[in-house]
Protein backbone atom coordinates (compact mmCIF):
# COMPACT_ATOMS: atom_id res chain seq x y z
CA UNK A 1 0.00 0.00 0.00
CA UNK A 2 1.15 3.61 -1.08
CA UNK A 3 2.88 5.14 2.23
CA UNK A 4 2.01 8.69 2.88
CA UNK A 5 3.35 11.58 5.55
CA UNK A 6 1.50 14.37 6.35
CA UNK A 7 3.17 17.14 7.83
CA UNK A 8 1.06 19.34 10.31
CA UNK A 9 -0.69 19.38 13.34
CA UNK A 10 -3.99 21.07 12.75
CA UNK A 11 -7.91 20.24 11.55
CA UNK A 12 -6.57 20.94 7.95
CA UNK A 13 -3.90 17.59 8.11
CA UNK A 14 -6.24 15.42 10.53
CA UNK A 15 -8.86 16.17 6.88
CA UNK A 16 -6.15 14.82 5.04
CA UNK A 17 -5.19 11.72 7.20
CA UNK A 18 -8.79 10.54 6.82
CA UNK A 19 -9.46 11.15 3.13
CA UNK A 20 -5.83 10.16 2.30
CA UNK A 21 -6.06 7.13 4.61
CA UNK A 22 -9.51 5.67 2.66
CA UNK A 23 -6.57 4.21 0.43
CA UNK A 24 -2.97 5.09 1.56
CA UNK A 25 -0.95 4.20 5.06
CA UNK A 26 -1.12 7.47 6.72
CA UNK A 27 1.38 8.79 9.25
CA UNK A 28 1.01 12.62 10.28
CA UNK A 29 3.82 14.49 11.86
CA UNK A 30 3.94 15.99 14.81
CA UNK A 31 0.09 14.90 14.46
CA UNK A 32 -2.46 15.78 17.80
CA UNK A 33 -3.45 13.82 20.18
CA UNK A 34 -6.66 12.67 18.41
CA UNK A 35 -4.61 12.45 14.51
CA UNK A 36 -4.75 8.54 14.13
CA UNK A 37 -1.05 7.43 13.57
CA UNK A 38 0.38 10.59 14.87
CA UNK A 39 4.11 10.58 15.56
CA UNK A 40 7.03 12.88 16.34
CA UNK A 41 9.39 11.44 14.33
CA UNK A 42 10.58 14.48 11.80
CA UNK A 43 9.18 13.92 8.12
CA UNK A 44 13.07 13.98 7.21
CA UNK A 45 13.88 11.16 8.78
CA UNK A 46 10.68 8.95 7.93
CA UNK A 47 10.49 6.53 4.39
CA UNK A 48 7.20 6.99 2.56
CA UNK A 49 6.17 7.26 -0.96
CA UNK A 50 4.62 11.02 -1.03
CA UNK A 51 4.98 13.61 1.54
CA UNK A 52 2.12 16.15 2.13
CA UNK A 53 3.27 19.31 3.89
CA UNK A 54 -0.23 21.22 5.49
CA UNK A 55 0.40 24.42 6.81
CA UNK A 56 2.05 27.55 5.16
CA UNK A 57 4.81 28.05 8.13
CA UNK A 58 7.33 25.24 6.54
CA UNK A 59 6.71 25.51 3.50
CA UNK A 60 7.61 29.09 3.62
CA UNK A 61 10.58 28.00 5.48
CA UNK A 62 11.82 25.34 3.03
CA UNK A 63 10.47 22.40 3.86
CA UNK A 64 9.44 20.90 0.29
CA UNK A 65 12.88 21.45 -1.33
CA UNK A 66 14.68 20.13 1.54
CA UNK A 67 12.88 16.96 0.58
CA UNK A 68 13.24 17.11 -2.25
CA UNK A 69 16.49 17.50 -2.02
CA UNK A 70 16.81 13.97 -0.65
CA UNK A 71 15.14 12.14 -3.63
CA UNK A 72 11.61 12.56 -2.14
CA UNK A 73 7.96 12.90 -3.77
CA UNK A 74 7.01 15.85 -2.29
CA UNK A 75 3.25 17.52 -2.73
CA UNK A 76 3.95 21.50 -1.69
CA UNK A 77 5.40 24.31 -3.39
CA UNK A 78 9.17 25.21 -2.65
CA UNK A 79 9.60 28.22 -0.84
CA UNK A 80 10.20 30.20 -3.44
CA UNK A 81 6.50 29.86 -4.63
CA UNK A 82 5.58 29.84 -1.22
CA UNK A 83 6.18 33.65 -0.94
CA UNK A 84 2.49 33.79 -2.64
CA UNK A 85 1.51 33.38 0.89
CA UNK A 86 4.56 34.30 2.63
CA UNK A 87 4.91 37.65 1.17
CA UNK A 88 1.48 39.77 0.62
CA UNK A 89 3.62 42.18 -1.51
CA UNK A 90 5.62 39.87 -3.81
CA UNK A 91 2.20 37.97 -4.20
CA UNK A 92 0.39 41.32 -5.70
CA UNK A 93 3.54 42.22 -7.64
CA UNK A 94 3.27 39.02 -9.44
CA UNK A 95 -0.68 38.50 -9.81
CA UNK A 96 -0.06 42.16 -11.40
CA UNK A 97 2.31 40.78 -14.39
CA UNK A 98 -0.18 38.10 -14.80
CA UNK A 99 -2.71 39.87 -15.33
CA UNK A 100 -5.11 38.91 -12.75
CA UNK A 101 -8.19 41.01 -11.38
CA UNK A 102 -7.69 41.91 -7.77
CA UNK A 103 -7.75 45.10 -5.30
CA UNK A 104 -5.97 48.25 -6.35
CA UNK A 105 -3.10 48.64 -3.71
CA UNK A 106 -0.17 49.90 -2.07
CA UNK A 107 2.80 48.54 -0.34
CA UNK A 108 4.43 50.44 2.71
CA UNK A 109 7.40 49.97 5.03
CA UNK A 110 7.00 53.99 6.29
CA UNK A 111 4.36 55.26 8.20
CA UNK A 112 3.84 58.46 7.03
CA UNK A 113 3.69 57.28 3.52
CA UNK A 114 1.31 54.48 4.68
CA UNK A 115 -1.40 57.16 6.31
CA UNK A 116 -0.99 59.39 3.19
CA UNK A 117 -2.14 56.63 0.82
CA UNK A 118 -4.71 55.39 3.41
CA UNK A 119 -6.29 59.12 3.89
CA UNK A 120 -6.91 58.93 0.09
CA UNK A 121 -8.93 55.63 0.31
CA UNK A 122 -12.49 55.26 0.94
CA UNK A 123 -14.10 52.77 3.60
CA UNK A 124 -13.91 49.38 3.65
CA UNK A 125 -9.97 49.42 4.35
CA UNK A 126 -7.81 46.82 4.17
CA UNK A 127 -4.30 46.57 5.83
CA UNK A 128 -2.25 43.55 5.97
CA UNK A 129 1.11 42.46 7.13
CA UNK A 130 3.00 41.70 4.40
CA UNK A 131 4.36 38.09 6.49
CA UNK A 132 2.46 35.21 7.88
CA UNK A 133 0.07 36.29 10.54
CA UNK A 134 -1.42 32.47 11.28
CA UNK A 135 -4.21 33.60 9.44
CA UNK A 136 -4.94 36.98 11.64
CA UNK A 137 -3.00 39.83 9.85
CA UNK A 138 -5.53 41.54 8.22
CA UNK A 139 -8.02 43.96 9.07
CA UNK A 140 -11.11 45.13 7.41
CA UNK A 141 -12.75 48.07 8.98
CA UNK A 142 -15.05 51.51 8.29
CA UNK A 143 -13.05 53.06 10.79
CA UNK A 144 -10.36 55.74 9.62
CA UNK A 145 -8.87 55.85 13.04
CA UNK A 146 -8.78 52.09 13.63
CA UNK A 147 -7.02 51.76 10.24
CA UNK A 148 -4.67 54.82 10.86
CA UNK A 149 -3.79 52.93 14.31
CA UNK A 150 -3.12 49.12 12.56
CA UNK A 151 -0.90 50.86 10.35
CA UNK A 152 1.25 52.54 12.90
CA UNK A 153 0.56 49.17 15.28
CA UNK A 154 1.56 46.94 12.19
CA UNK A 155 4.65 49.11 10.72
CA UNK A 156 6.16 49.13 14.15
CA UNK A 157 6.12 45.56 14.85
CA UNK A 158 3.95 46.19 17.85
CA UNK A 159 1.34 43.82 16.30
CA UNK A 160 2.59 41.27 14.46
CA UNK A 161 6.55 41.40 14.81
CA UNK A 162 8.67 41.19 11.96
CA UNK A 163 5.91 40.17 9.61
CA UNK A 164 3.93 43.64 9.98
CA UNK A 165 7.16 45.66 9.30
CA UNK A 166 5.95 46.02 5.73
CA UNK A 167 2.14 46.32 5.14
CA UNK A 168 -0.04 46.21 2.07
CA UNK A 169 -3.12 48.76 2.07
CA UNK A 170 -6.31 47.80 -0.46
CA UNK A 171 -9.55 48.89 -1.86
CA UNK A 172 -11.89 47.20 0.12
CA UNK A 173 -14.11 45.04 -2.13
CA UNK A 174 -17.80 44.63 -1.68
CA UNK A 175 -19.55 41.42 -2.40
CA UNK A 176 -19.78 37.23 -1.50
CA UNK A 177 -16.25 35.79 -0.66
CA UNK A 178 -15.69 32.29 -1.92
CA UNK A 179 -12.55 29.88 -1.93
CA UNK A 180 -11.55 28.15 -4.99
CA UNK A 181 -8.74 25.57 -4.63
CA UNK A 182 -6.80 24.30 -7.40
CA UNK A 183 -3.92 21.59 -7.54
CA UNK A 184 -1.54 22.06 -9.81
CA UNK A 185 1.09 20.09 -11.38
CA UNK A 186 3.07 23.21 -11.81
CA UNK A 187 1.78 23.46 -15.69
CA UNK A 188 -1.73 22.95 -15.52
CA UNK A 189 -4.72 22.84 -12.94
CA UNK A 190 -7.94 21.33 -11.69
CA UNK A 191 -10.38 22.93 -9.56
CA UNK A 192 -11.95 20.91 -6.25
CA UNK A 193 -15.27 22.02 -5.10
CA UNK A 194 -15.81 25.40 -4.17
CA UNK A 195 -16.12 26.12 -0.37
CA UNK A 196 -17.06 29.63 1.43
CA UNK A 197 -15.48 30.44 5.07
CA UNK A 198 -16.29 32.48 7.77
CA UNK A 199 -13.76 34.39 9.02
CA UNK A 200 -15.24 36.59 11.80
CA UNK A 201 -14.95 35.27 15.57
CA UNK A 202 -19.04 36.62 15.82
CA UNK A 203 -21.91 36.21 14.17
CA UNK A 204 -22.86 38.16 11.30
CA UNK A 205 -19.22 38.94 10.59
CA UNK A 206 -18.67 40.83 13.31
CA UNK A 207 -15.75 40.71 15.62
CA UNK A 208 -11.92 40.36 14.76
CA UNK A 209 -10.77 38.05 11.88
CA UNK A 210 -9.47 34.70 13.10
CA UNK A 211 -8.06 31.60 10.93
CA UNK A 212 -11.62 30.78 10.12
CA UNK A 213 -15.02 29.87 12.51
CA UNK A 214 -16.49 27.79 9.76
CA UNK A 215 -17.29 26.68 6.27
CA UNK A 216 -19.39 25.00 4.11
CA UNK A 217 -18.98 23.17 0.42
CA UNK A 218 -20.81 23.11 -2.22
CA UNK A 219 -21.51 26.63 -2.78
CA UNK A 220 -24.00 27.46 -4.71
CA UNK A 221 -22.95 30.36 -6.51
CA UNK A 222 -20.07 29.05 -7.10
CA UNK A 223 -21.37 27.56 -10.54
CA UNK A 224 -18.96 25.84 -12.92
CA UNK A 225 -19.23 28.38 -15.28
CA UNK A 226 -17.23 30.59 -12.22
CA UNK A 227 -15.60 27.62 -11.90
CA UNK A 228 -13.58 27.99 -15.45
CA UNK A 229 -13.40 31.80 -15.05
CA UNK A 230 -10.98 31.67 -12.19
CA UNK A 231 -8.67 28.70 -13.55
CA UNK A 232 -9.01 30.23 -16.96
CA UNK A 233 -8.48 34.04 -16.06
CA UNK A 234 -6.74 33.70 -12.23
CA UNK A 235 -4.64 30.16 -11.93
CA UNK A 236 -3.61 29.38 -15.02
CA UNK A 237 -2.11 32.93 -15.59
CA UNK A 238 -0.69 32.92 -12.12
CA UNK A 239 0.93 29.63 -12.81
CA UNK A 240 2.19 30.70 -16.42
CA UNK A 241 3.61 33.63 -14.56
CA UNK A 242 5.80 31.51 -11.52
CA UNK A 243 7.13 29.35 -14.47
CA UNK A 244 8.29 32.96 -16.37
CA UNK A 245 10.19 33.32 -13.26
CA UNK A 246 11.33 29.97 -12.80
CA UNK A 247 9.46 28.47 -10.74
CA UNK A 248 8.43 25.37 -10.00
CA UNK A 249 5.35 25.09 -8.47
CA UNK A 250 3.55 21.73 -7.72
CA UNK A 251 1.16 21.83 -4.78
CA UNK A 252 -2.11 23.71 -3.94
CA UNK A 253 -2.81 26.99 -5.35
CA UNK A 254 -5.81 28.58 -2.88
CA UNK A 255 -7.92 31.30 -4.61
CA UNK A 256 -9.84 33.44 -2.12
CA UNK A 257 -11.97 35.77 -3.92
CA UNK A 258 -14.40 38.58 -3.90
CA UNK A 259 -17.35 38.40 -6.40
CA UNK A 260 -17.41 41.96 -7.22
CA UNK A 261 -20.41 43.74 -9.41
CA UNK A 262 -16.87 44.50 -11.62
CA UNK A 263 -16.91 40.27 -11.48
CA UNK A 264 -14.62 38.27 -9.47
CA UNK A 265 -11.06 39.54 -8.20
CA UNK A 266 -8.48 38.18 -5.98
CA UNK A 267 -8.15 38.67 -2.54
CA UNK A 268 -5.58 36.60 -1.61
CA UNK A 269 -3.64 33.33 -2.73
CA UNK A 270 -2.92 30.48 0.04
CA UNK A 271 -0.27 28.07 -0.81
CA UNK A 272 -2.21 25.28 1.24
CA UNK A 273 -5.13 23.63 1.66
CA UNK A 274 -7.60 25.90 3.50
CA UNK A 275 -8.39 25.35 6.99
CA UNK A 276 -11.17 24.92 7.63
CA UNK A 277 -12.44 24.88 3.98
CA UNK A 278 -10.20 21.62 3.62
CA UNK A 279 -12.65 19.82 6.38
CA UNK A 280 -15.63 20.32 3.87
CA UNK A 281 -13.96 19.79 0.71
CA UNK A 282 -11.86 17.05 1.34
CA UNK A 283 -14.60 14.23 2.55
CA UNK A 284 -16.69 15.09 -0.69
CA UNK A 285 -13.95 13.65 -2.36
CA UNK A 286 -15.38 10.89 -4.65
CA UNK A 287 -11.93 10.10 -6.58
CA UNK A 288 -8.79 9.16 -4.73
CA UNK A 289 -7.34 12.11 -3.35
CA UNK A 290 -3.61 10.40 -3.21
CA UNK A 291 -3.92 9.31 -6.42
CA UNK A 292 -4.30 13.25 -7.89
CA UNK A 293 -1.80 14.38 -5.18
CA UNK A 294 0.79 11.91 -6.66
CA UNK A 295 0.19 12.70 -10.04
CA UNK A 296 0.58 16.83 -9.14
CA UNK A 297 3.91 16.22 -7.32
CA UNK A 298 4.98 13.79 -10.23
CA UNK A 299 4.91 17.33 -12.16
CA UNK A 300 1.65 15.17 -14.59
CA UNK A 301 -1.65 15.33 -13.00
CA UNK A 302 -4.29 12.94 -15.42
CA UNK A 303 -7.10 12.53 -12.94
CA UNK A 304 -10.02 14.89 -12.57
CA UNK A 305 -11.66 14.73 -9.05
CA UNK A 306 -15.39 14.35 -8.63
CA UNK A 307 -17.12 15.09 -5.42
CA UNK A 308 -19.99 14.00 -3.72
CA UNK A 309 -23.45 15.32 -4.17
CA UNK A 310 -24.11 15.73 0.09
CA UNK A 311 -23.13 19.23 1.50
CA UNK A 312 -20.70 19.15 4.20
CA UNK A 313 -20.82 22.14 6.93
CA UNK A 314 -17.93 22.46 9.65
CA UNK A 315 -18.16 24.55 12.97
CA UNK A 316 -15.37 25.53 14.80
CA UNK A 317 -15.20 25.24 18.75
CA UNK A 318 -12.53 27.91 19.82
CA UNK A 319 -11.45 28.92 23.49
CA UNK A 320 -12.41 31.62 25.44
CA UNK A 321 -9.59 34.62 24.41
CA UNK A 322 -9.29 33.59 21.05
CA UNK A 323 -7.78 35.14 18.75
CA UNK A 324 -5.60 37.01 20.67
CA UNK A 325 -5.05 35.03 24.07
CA UNK A 326 -6.90 31.88 24.02
CA UNK A 327 -6.95 30.12 26.90
CA UNK A 328 -5.46 26.79 27.38
CA UNK A 329 -5.44 23.69 29.50
CA UNK A 330 -9.66 23.20 29.97
CA UNK A 331 -10.73 19.73 29.87
CA UNK A 332 -13.19 18.51 27.10
CA UNK A 333 -15.96 16.31 27.17
CA UNK A 334 -18.29 15.22 24.26
CA UNK A 335 -15.66 14.28 21.21
CA UNK A 336 -16.74 10.78 21.39
CA UNK A 337 -20.14 11.28 21.05
CA UNK A 338 -20.30 14.44 18.78
CA UNK A 339 -18.48 11.83 17.07
CA UNK A 340 -20.44 8.81 16.72
CA UNK A 341 -24.11 11.22 16.06
CA UNK A 342 -25.79 10.32 13.41
CA UNK A 343 -25.09 13.19 10.15
CA UNK A 344 -21.39 13.87 11.46
CA UNK A 345 -18.64 13.00 8.75
CA UNK A 346 -15.47 13.63 11.48
CA UNK A 347 -14.24 16.23 14.51
CA UNK A 348 -11.18 17.24 13.51
CA UNK A 349 -8.97 17.80 16.08
CA UNK A 350 -6.90 20.90 15.79
CA UNK A 351 -5.57 22.73 19.26
CA UNK A 352 -5.33 20.11 21.96
CA UNK A 353 -3.56 18.16 23.77
CA UNK A 354 -3.92 15.26 26.54
CA UNK A 355 -3.56 15.90 29.94
CA UNK A 356 -1.66 13.48 32.63
CA UNK A 357 -5.08 11.38 33.25
CA UNK A 358 -5.21 11.58 29.46
CA UNK A 359 -8.34 13.55 29.11
CA UNK A 360 -8.11 16.06 25.94
CA UNK A 361 -7.14 19.17 27.11
CA UNK A 362 -7.63 22.76 24.97
CA UNK A 363 -4.41 23.66 23.69
CA UNK A 364 -4.52 26.36 21.38
CA UNK A 365 -7.19 29.15 19.88
CA UNK A 366 -9.49 27.00 17.38
CA UNK A 367 -9.69 23.32 19.56
CA UNK A 368 -11.99 21.37 16.91
CA UNK A 369 -14.29 21.16 13.74
CA UNK A 370 -17.23 19.43 13.70
CA UNK A 371 -18.42 18.50 10.04
CA UNK A 372 -21.72 17.73 9.48
CA UNK A 373 -22.86 15.74 5.93
CA UNK A 374 -26.40 16.12 4.32
CA UNK A 375 -27.88 16.21 0.94
CA UNK A 376 -28.74 19.94 1.20
CA UNK A 377 -26.56 22.44 2.78
CA UNK A 378 -29.24 23.27 5.45
CA UNK A 379 -29.18 19.25 6.74
CA UNK A 380 -25.52 19.21 6.81
CA UNK A 381 -25.86 22.25 9.03
CA UNK A 382 -28.40 21.00 11.35
CA UNK A 383 -26.17 17.76 11.68
CA UNK A 384 -22.84 20.08 12.60
CA UNK A 385 -24.18 22.05 15.06
CA UNK A 386 -26.14 18.98 16.65
CA UNK A 387 -23.03 17.54 16.74
CA UNK A 388 -20.85 20.53 18.06
CA UNK A 389 -23.76 21.04 20.90
CA UNK A 390 -22.00 17.87 22.42
CA UNK A 391 -18.82 19.31 22.97
CA UNK A 392 -17.98 21.31 26.22
CA UNK A 393 -15.13 22.90 27.87
CA UNK A 394 -15.33 26.27 29.88
CA UNK A 395 -15.23 29.56 27.57
CA UNK A 396 -16.40 27.39 24.99
CA UNK A 397 -16.94 29.85 21.69
CA UNK A 398 -18.78 28.90 18.31
CA UNK A 399 -20.74 31.01 15.72
CA UNK A 400 -24.04 30.25 14.85
CA UNK A 401 -24.93 31.42 11.92
CA UNK A 402 -22.22 28.90 9.93
CA UNK A 403 -24.03 28.52 6.37
CA UNK A 404 -27.30 29.94 7.61
CA UNK A 405 -29.93 30.74 5.12
CA UNK A 406 -27.76 29.07 2.35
Amino acid sequence: MTKVVIVGSGGREHALADVIGRDADVQVTPGNALIPNSVATSPLEIEADLYVIGPEAPLVAGMADQLRNQGKLVFGPGPDGAQLEGSKAWMKDLVMEAGVPTAQHGTFTDLIQAQSFLETMTAPYVIKTDGLAAGKGVLVTDSIDEALTAVEEYLSGIAFGGAGEKIVIEEGLIGPEISILAITDGKKAVALSPAQDFKRLHNNDHGPNTGGMGAYSPVPIATPTLVNDVLDNFIQPTINTLNERGIDYRGVLYAGLMLTSEGPKLLEYNVRFGDPEAQVVLPRFETSLTKLLIEAASGDIKAEPTFTSDAMVTVVCSTEGYPTTPKVGDPITGIEEATHTHGIENVYAAGLDLNQKEQPITAGGRVLAVTGRGNTIQIARKNAYIGADKIHWDGLHKRQDIAEGI
